[in-house]
């Protein structure tokens, strides 16, 4: 029969350590972010360190989603359906020109299907999710609340496409990054912000504004030194 008394003593312990979750998780993406911007710029041996962008996806996603709360059939229907239109948008606009302009993803990002890696749905996902969290911290209405999260999301694909092209994300043809690209962003992404704003889901994450300002310091730092 199991000790119910040992329980009381433990849940205190718990308590006590819960507080040192966000700063650990804060300080594991710095470290991972900062090792991925040395490695890219200042090793020598950047093809290595371009292999390990899947990882670093993967690890910035699991940090994310496990300080997410209330894991109910919306936000699983949420999460499903962002992938889903995220990642399709991708599939479109690479096949077709639509939506961003001609482009082409290289081998950097991992497994592809019909030619866009399935990590892609994932890293929309992350940005709607965390510009979602920090329009929240505004007291704007719901809608003006979407356009800020669509336009934070925009900032960020500004400084990461001549990162994506210099280091064999995808690459543009032509060498040049169009107009288009950024207002099919911007309308896709603003259509997913109104579906964070209106879906019924947990929208107190800690981490989520850490994370974008993470990534959004990470593309600048390497931008500007390219």
């Amino acid at each position: 029969m199991p000790d119910t008394k040992a329980l009381p003593a433990i849940t205190p312990v718990v308590g006590k350590y819960k507080k040192y979750a966000l700063p650990l998780a804060v300080a594991v993406l710095v470290i991972f972010h900062t090792v991925g911007f040395w490695g890219l710029l200042f090793s020598g041996r950047p093809e290595y360190f371009q292999k390990l962008t899947p990882m670093n996806l993967l690890l910035t996603n699991t940090l994310l989603f496990a300080f997410h709360r209330r894991w109910n059939v919306g936000f699983i229907l949420f999460a499903a359906v962002v992938f889903a239109v995220g990642f399709f948008s991708e599939v479109l606009g690479v096949h077709t020109g639509l939506l961003f302009g001609d482009y082409n993803y290289g081998q950097a990002l991992g497994t592809k299907i019909w030619d866009v890696p399935l990590l892609i749905g994932l890293n929309w996902l992350m940005l709607v999710y965390t510009t979602g969290h920090l329009s929240n911290y505004t007291p704007l209405p719901w809608f003006a609340k979407a356009i800020l999260g669509a336009t934070l999301m925009v900032l960020l694909d500004y400084f990461i496409e001549p990162v994506a092209m210099a280091f064999d994300f995808w690459s543009w043809h032509g060498g040049h990054i169009p107009l288009s690209n950024f207002i099919g962003w911007f309308l896709v992404a603003l259509a997913l912000q109104v579906y964070f704003q209106q879906a019924a889901i947990y929208k107190n994450n800690k981490l989520a504004p850490y994370v974008y300002v993470v990534q959004l310091l990470f593309f600048i730092g390497i931008f500007i030194l390219l």
